[in-house]
C-alpha cells in the first residue's frame, strides 16, 4: 500500500467520523472482535484445541468436522488452532506500528505546528521525502535484501508510517495554536514545552489515538500482505497471511479452512478502525477547545 494511499484513508477516516455517528451495536460488535482476538492472543495455549504445529496424517486437507471444526490443512494441522496461535503475531506488531506512531508523530507533529519557521519546514521536507517512497515496495525490498523477517517488517513499516501522522498532528497543532487558551499559557508563563505536549496534546489526544487506530489496521494488512509474499514470517509459523498462502490449494476441497484466516485479517482491521472512529467522535476536540 503506497504512503499517498495510507495518507488518502487517514483523511477520510476523519472527515467520515465528522459526518456520521456509528450505530451503537456495531461500536460493540468492534469491541467484541477486538476483544476476542486479545483473549485468543493471550490464552491460546487454553483454547488451542491441539498443538498448532501437530501434524495429524489421517486426516489430511480434510473438511469441517466435529473433530476439527475449520477442518486442517495440507499437513493435517488444526486449521482453528493456527488462527488462535496467530492472533498474537496480528496484535503486537501492528500495535508496535501504532504505538510508534502515537510517540514520534505526537513528538514531530506537534513540535512542528507549534514551533513554526525553520524546525516546521524541516521536518516538513522529511515527511515529503518519507510520502515520496513507496511504502509497501520498500518493505518488501528491505525484508527481502535482508531476509530479516517479521520483525524487520514491523520495523520497516513502523518507520514509513510516521509520516501520515505527522501531517494529520501538525494541522491539529496549528489549530490549537491560534486558540486563546493557548495565548493565555503564554501570557501566564507557561513553560513552551508544557503548552505543546500537555496542553495542545490533550487536545488533539482524539486525533493521535483514532490516527493510531487506522495505523494498526493498516499495519495489519501489510504485514500480512508481507507473510502472503512469503516475506514477513518463516514457513510453518501460524500468521494469518502465511495461512492464506499456505492454504489456497484447499480452496475447493477445504473453502472454509481457506477463507478463515482472511476472514480473521478483515474482521479484525475493520473493528479497530470502527473504534478509532469512535475515539474520534466521542473524544474529539472540538467540543472541549480551550479547557
Amino acid at each position: 500500500m503506497s504512503t499517498l494511499t495510507r495518507e488518502g484513508s487517514r483523511v477520510s477516516l476523519l472527515r467520515w467520523s465528522g459526518l456520521r455517528r456509528m450505530p451503537p451495536f456495531l461500536i460493540l460488535l468492534a469491541f467484541l472482535v477486538l476483544a476476542a482476538v486479545a483473549v485468543m492472543a493471550l490464552f491460546a495455549s487454553v483454547l488451542e484445541p491441539y498443538p498448532p504445529d501437530e501434524l495429524d496424517l489421517r486426516n489430511v486437507a480434510s473438511p469441517p468436522s466435529s473433530e476439527h471444526w475449520l477442518g486442517t490443512d495440507t499437513l493435517g494441522r488444526d486449521i482453528l488452532s493456527r488462527i488462535i496461535a496467530g492472533a498474537d503475531m496480528a496484535i503486537t506488531g501492528p500495535l508496535f506500528v501504532a504505538i510508534t506512531g502515537i510517540l514520534a508523530a505526537s513528538l514531530l507533529g506537534i513540535l512542528s505546528g507549534y514551533l513554526g519557521g525553520s524546525v516546521d519546514m524541516m521536518i516538513q521536507r522529511c515527511v515529503d521525502f518519507m510520502f515520496a517512497l513507496p511504502g509497501l515496495l520498500i518493505a518488501i525490498v528491505i525484508v527481502g535484501v535482508t531476509g530479516g523477517g517479521y520483525w524487520m517488517a514491523v520495523l520497516v513499516l513502523a518507520l514509513l508510517n510516521v509520516a501520515g501522522g505527522i501531517r494529520i498532528i501538525r494541522s491539529a497543532a496549528l489549530e490549537q495554536r491560534a486558540l486563546p487558551y493557548v495565548e493565555a499559557a503564554r501570557t501566564l508563563g507557561v513553560p513552551r514545552r508544557r503548552i505543546m505536549y500537555v496542553h495542545i496534546w490533550r487536545n488533539i489526544s482524539a486525533i493521535v489515538f483514532a490516527n493510531a487506530a487506522l495505523d494498526f489496521a493498516l499495519a495489519l494488512v501489510a504485514l500480512s500482505s508481507l507473510s502472503y509474499l512469503g516475506l514477513g514470517t518463516q514457513p510453518g509459523v501460524p500468521e494469518w497471511g502465511l495461512m492464506l498462502a499456505e492454504n489456497q490449494s484447499l480452496l475447493f476441497s477445504n473453502p472454509v479452512g481457506v477463507l478463515s484466516p482472511g476472514l480473521a485479517i478483515v474482521f479484525l482491521a475493520t473493528a479497530v478502525t470502527i473504534i478509532g472512529d469512535w475515539i474520534y467522535d466521542r473524544f474529539s476536540y472540538g467540543g472541549r477547545t480551550g479547557r
